[in-house]
């Protein structure tokens, strides 16, 4: 499913999982992950179609088929340390809705992590959101934490 604004809901035509990719701006041109720095890709008002697990916040926990990802905001600089309380809003809120309407979320495992490639960037396929809450991480800060599984649910 497209969204006339370029969102791109479900599988990338000619992209199947496990494909590599050498870099961020090669996965934004092929249309997996738009953004070359942000950890998600939506909008607060229609969802969000694509996350990049790159270890870039500490409470993220990724099991391959379920990942507990920490949603975007209140680190100092990318990657680093969580500062400030994260809030249901940009990425984060587009998450939500992407659990409230049971979206695709395309997911992206990068090489800074334990479960990701040698190199570059793999795309893993569809997840969908199952759960979210906002509570307090490692470091003391609030965090949007999101439950995807493999899994689509029934409902």
């Amino acid at each position: 499913m497209v969204k006339e604004d370029g969102l791109v809901f479900g599988e990338i035509e000619n992209v199947g999982v496990g494909k590599i990719f050498k870099d961020r701006d090669e996965l934004s041109k092929a249309r997996v992950h738009g953004p070359t720095m942000s950890g998600i890709w939506g909008r607060e008002s229609e969802g969000s179609c694509s996350i990049v697990l790159s270890g870039g916040y500490e409470d993220d926990i990724d099991n391959l088929d379920y990942i507990r990802y920490t949603g975007q905001g209140g680190q100092d600089k990318p990657g680093g340390k969580q500062v400030a309380d994260q809030e249901f809003t940009l990425g984060n809120e587009g998450l939500r809705i992407s659990c409230k309407y049971n979206l695709p979320v395309r997911v992206t495992r990068g090489f800074q992590i334990k479960n990701g490639p040698p190199k570059g960037y793999r795309y893993d396929g569809i997840y969908y959101v199952k759960n979210y809450e906002r509570v307090k991480g490692k470091s003391g800060f609030y965090v949007c934490r999101f439950y995807l599984t493999t899994e689509k649910s029934v409902e």
